[in-house]
């Protein structure tokens, strides 16, 4: 027997495998296409499928090339021989000759030669094979011990992805769905996580038909524990914003909140800024890179404000006011934009960002966000992200 080509074909056998919501299901399906594809090669006749209950393991599936079939429900006790040992090595094969083979119990499902493996970090389900007489036994352990494997690794891919499906659900339902209409701002937002999900979230509080408050938050590292974290700072936000509270004192007590959580060994910067429908914008800067303010005749970096969240729970905090004029725009962006690199290790940086806006600068918010990720873009093409991207644009 040729191991590796069995270990390929078996691989992609099971890969091409429709996943069902009902693991039962997805068992008993790789069960029937393992018989029908290797029984030749593997010697399977038939197979059943057990799933553990209480004190005993319960027939749920059977399939069969040949031989008898038994109604499902037949229980087998954890005392038996071969079942306790296939649950101490993770796999068992027996034929009625072998100690601890009882004649009485195989009889009822019509086998006198079998193999099984268990399956899923916790045993609780075991495949069973007949197995043809004559078959090698080494052959028949290598095949079970790798049936076993590429079994295990897609049940854990697909935990996995549900659990990444999950993140991202969540990190969806605290993305905006749309941008605000507000006085006469025109504001658009774009993200774009370094994997399937991200340390960057951005978010609109409308306080009242006054005020409109807009956060960015970037959680250090990306991914799903990055993702948790600025979900944190955003829903404290939402929590702590009222039209009378203060600014500083929302921000320092979110801090403490961050400080103290299991999540605090990575940190998160956080702009937050408050529009007035007059013109009037109050902020604090968190540890965010400071965003960038274009007026006709000036450029300000909005850096007032104090440490990231997280590290210091007795961090102090100032906030900064601004004159938003009509005409005035403020980009607001994480550090994925500026520190995102091309193939010679350059960065595309704060100069060149300042650029891409200042020519763009008479098109609309959503305008001007795009053409930012398609310079981006254009500038680290065919390499990787290292981190996430967020552009929030603000424009009066």
């Amino acid at each position: 027997m040729n191991y590796k080509v069995l270990f390929r074909k078996l691989h992609k056998t099971i890969r091409e495998i429709e996943r069902s919501e009902d693991i039962s299901k997805t068992l008993f399906d790789i069960l029937k296409r393992l018989i029908n594809e290797f029984h030749e090669e593997m010697g399977l006749v038939g197979g059943r499928l057990y799933k553990s209950s209480n004190d005993s393991y319960v027939l749920i599936h059977q399939y069969s090339l040949e031989g008898k079939k038994v109604r499902p429900g037949y229980k087998i006790s954890i005392t038996y021989k071969p079942l306790q040992d296939l649950l101490e090595h993770g796999f068992v094969i027996m034929d009625e000759n072998d100690p601890g083979f009882d004649r009485r119990v195989e009889r009822v499902v019509g086998v006198s030669f079998f193999a099984a493996i268990a399956i899923g970090e916790e045993n609780r389900h075991i495949i069973a094979f007949t197995l043809r007489p004559g078959i090698k036994r080494e052959d028949v352990i290598y095949s079970l011990n790798t049936i076993r494997h590429v079994i295990n690794l897609k049940l854990r891919q697909e935990e996995l992805e549900d659990i990444i499906q999950e993140a991202k659900k969540i990190q969806q339902s605290i993305l905006p769905r749309s941008f605000p209409k507000f006085a006469d701002y025109d504001i658009y937002g774009m993200s774009i996580p370094a994997e399937d999900v991200g340390g960057d979230l951005y978010d609109f509080l409308p306080i009242s038909d006054r005020v409109l408050g807009v956060a960015v938050a970037d959680s250090s590292g990306h991914g799903f524990p990055a993702a948790l974290q600025a979900r944190d700072a955003i829903t404290g936000l939402r929590m702590g914003i009222e039209e009378h509270f203060k600014i500083i004192k929302t921000i320092e007590k979110l801090n403490r909140i961050i400080s103290k959580s299991s999540l605090a060994t990575k940190f998160i910067s956080l702009f937050y800024g408050e529009f007035e429908a007059n013109g009037n914008l109050i902020y604090c800067n968190a540890g965010h890179p400071p965003p960038i303010l274009f007026r006709k005749d000036m450029m300000l970096h909005l850096k007032k404000g104090g440490l990231v969240l997280g590290p210091n729970p007795l961090a102090k905090y100032e906030r900064g006011f601004v004159n938003f004029q009509h005409g005035t725009i403020l980009v607001i962006y994480t550090d994925g934009i500026t520190e995102a690199s091309n193939h010679e290790g350059n960065l595309f940086g704060i100069k060149r960002l300042e650029r891409v806006i200042l020519k763009h600068i008479g098109e609309s918010s959503e305008s001007i966000t795009k053409r930012i990720f398609e310079k981006v873009e254009r500038f680290s093409r065919g390499c990787s992200y290292v981190d996430d991207r967020t552009v929030v644009i603000v424009k009066r």
